[in-house]
């Protein structure tokens, strides 16, 4: 796109979008880009992740978690799961039990504020409950605490 002001990328992202490339890009970049998104999609045996680096996946209740091969599995199933869904999760998941307001994620997931966009980060965790979660309504993983923000569970 032409588009390149950052409040575009972070739509762009928002939207679904595995990366957002503003024009003119370079050949070396594009390819880069194009290796590391089919990095992220190449299929498993859906056995469950395979821990990169000798590391042992996080097991929380159904979700299997490699932070270092950036795999989710749910039930032995791998998740397609977006890169700021992914973020999301793993910062969440850091340290399970502990509350963030949404400012805090968006500062430390979106590595920006924008103050009076909190509701992206609402957005996010929508999409990422409708993945990880068996009913977004009673969600197990990604659980809200009203009035304060978001933590990850299961407690």
């Amino acid at each position: 796109t032409a588009r390149g002001d950052d409040i575009d990328v972070v739509l762009g992202l928002e939207a679904g979008a595995d990366d957002y490339i503003v024009k003119p890009a370079r050949g070396e970049v594009l390819e880069a880009r194009i290796r590391a998104v089919l990095r992220r999609a190449a299929p498993g045996d859906g056995g469950g992740p395979e821990p990169a680096a000798g590391r042992p996946a996080e097991i929380h209740g159904d979700l299997a978690i490699d932070r270092a091969g950036l795999l989710v599995c749910k039930n032995g199933q791998d998740l397609a799961l977006a890169p700021s869904e992914m973020k999301l999760l793993l910062y969440l998941s850091a340290t399970p039990g502990r509350v963030f307001s949404r400012q805090q994620l968006l500062e430390h997931v979106w590595e920006h504020s924008y103050h009076g966009d909190a509701r992206l980060v609402d957005a996010c965790v929508m999409r990422l409950r409708n993945k990880v979660e068996d009913s977004s309504r009673a969600p197990r993983y990604i659980q809200t605490v009203r009035g304060f923000g978001y933590r990850f569970g299961p407690l």
